[in-house]
């Protein structure tokens, strides 16, 4: 069977390593990018990073052979954290950075996210732009002689990176015992050495990547080992980040899971505390608990759900001036901290709210209660059609008029598998299951995969 190249969806270009994600289509993406980049600029500086998989520096090298065809200046990084790269690209003044990484998934797959020169995710706009150009990539015209670009490996811009992470901490983290679950990704190395340096004691976990471990039964999507090590350990605190550090999952003293819905109250709250919430306003997805909703509510603060994604929530923030918006995956994003989310950055503010209050981090959190939820998958042969189908759209209708908030349903199509995943969230279980269970079996009935 012949299959289709991966295209852009919710966080840059995905797919198996060397199968669909393959050396051929990271040169054909390193090309238009950088045609796309000399547009705009007569001599392009690129930043590129990656995490510990072991298909990152095969990808990498065609990668950056694409944009050093078509006379872009790149700069390799090595293995350094997403939000490392978004910094340094800022920092250097460089055109855009590039991440070779699949976030959260397991070794085998991979990815490739860009950043513009701000050190935001590319628009849907500028992706396109890239895209257009993929089919076509070998009639580019390309530059020859002194016009090709350079490639040259450095880290001088990294402790850079860890500064500015060590500088967004508000407060001494000494007294704190804390256990650090780096996912055998890209904060393995930095991650203990900035959190030791700002005072607390530190014991790490998973922080010996090999290229296929990274994500492998721990990190941020399992958080198990990690709140059985703070129990055995007594510690004060757990983090766990995910394969590139973008995203943080904490666990408390107790053993409990403190995931980014839970870090958003915590983190609400005290920007409203000290004058800093903008509009009184926290951006979230469409996934993020109804709890989430309520607590903020009894403090005086208003959630705007997006679609799911960080770039959709980092888009809304802009469009309202929010400061503060997440994911309950643990991706959260401090406008003014840092243009992109970052696991590290997220851990150290709620890890100040625990040393102001003086307790433990189990009492810090706000009241989140955790509102039955369900989210099940529907395979599907059709992505698309169901959007047009009368009676899938009128029982869509009716299930959000079962529910006390229309938005606690969402009906959605995976951006990367034939799939329709379908989420109801509400205070009584039984009607979320109700819901779900009929939505689930009227899609499956028209368009189920064989």
């Amino acid at each position: 069977m012949i299959r289709s190249e991966p295209r852009f969806g919710t966080d840059g270009v995905r797919g198996v390593a060397n199968e669909d994600l393959t050396p051929l289509v990271a040169l054909k993406l390193g090309a238009a990018a950088g045609h796309v980049l000399r547009r705009r600029s007569q001599r392009p500086l690129v930043v590129v990073g990656r995490d510990t998989r072991i298909s990152g520096d095969l990808l990498e090298s065609a990668l950056t052979a694409g944009l050093a065809s078509m006379g872009c200046d790149v700069t390799l990084l090595g293995v350094v954290p997403t939000p490392g790269v978004s910094h340094i690209t800022v920092a250097r003044g460089a055109d855009a950075g590039v991440v070779i990484s699949a976030s959260h998934n397991p070794f085998f797959d991979n990815g490739i996210k860009f950043f513009g020169a701000d050190g935001r995710k590319l628009s849907d706009a500028d992706e396109d732009e890239i895209e257009a150009l993929l089919d076509g990539w070998e009639r580019i015209a390309r530059p020859t002689g002194a016009d090709i670009g350079r490639i040259v490996s450095t880290r001088r811009d990294v402790p850079g990176y860890a500064e500015s992470v060590r500088a967004c901490a508000r407060r001494s983290l000494a007294g704190l015992s804390l256990v650090l679950d780096c996912a055998n990704g890209a904060t393995s190395e930095l991650a203990p050495a900035i959190f030791r340096d700002l005072g607390a004691t530190v014991n790490a976990i998973h922080n010996a990547p090999d290229g296929t471990n990274i994500n492998s039964g721990c990190g941020s999507t399992h958080p198990a080992a990690l709140c059985e090590a703070v129990t055995e350990l007594g510690a004060d605190a757990g983090l766990a980040f995910d394969g590139d550090g973008d995203r943080v999952i904490l666990c408390d003293e107790t053993g409990s899971v403190v995931d980014g819905d839970r870090m958003m109250a915590i983190c609400a709250v005290a920007l409203k505390r000290d004058g800093l919430l903008a509009e009184n306003l926290v951006v979230a997805t469409i996934m993020s608990n109804a709890g989430l909703e309520v607590a903020l509510e009894e403090h005086g603060i208003r959630l705007l759900r997006t679609d799911v994604g960080d770039r959709y929530v980092a888009e809304a923030m802009e469009r309202t001036g929010a400061v503060l918006g997440g994911e309950q995956s643990g991706h959260l994003l401090f406008a003014h901290l840092a243009p992109t989310g970052d696991g590290m950055r997220t851990a150290l503010q709620v890890l100040a709210e625990v040393l102001t209050a003086g307790q433990p981090l189990s009492q810090v959190s706000p009241c989140v209660r955790t509102y039955p939820q369900i989210l099940r998958n529907v395979r599907v042969r059709d992505r698309e059609g169901w959007r047009q189908n009368a009676d899938v759209m009128k029982a869509i209708e009716q299930a959000r008029a079962q529910l006390s908030r229309p938005d606690w349903l969402s009906v959605r199509a995976s951006g990367t598998e034939p799939l329709i995943r379908v989420m109801a969230q509400d205070r009584d279980a039984s009607t979320v299951t109700a819901i779900v269970d009929h939505l689930c079996a009227l899609i499956e009935k028209h368009y189920g995969a064989a």
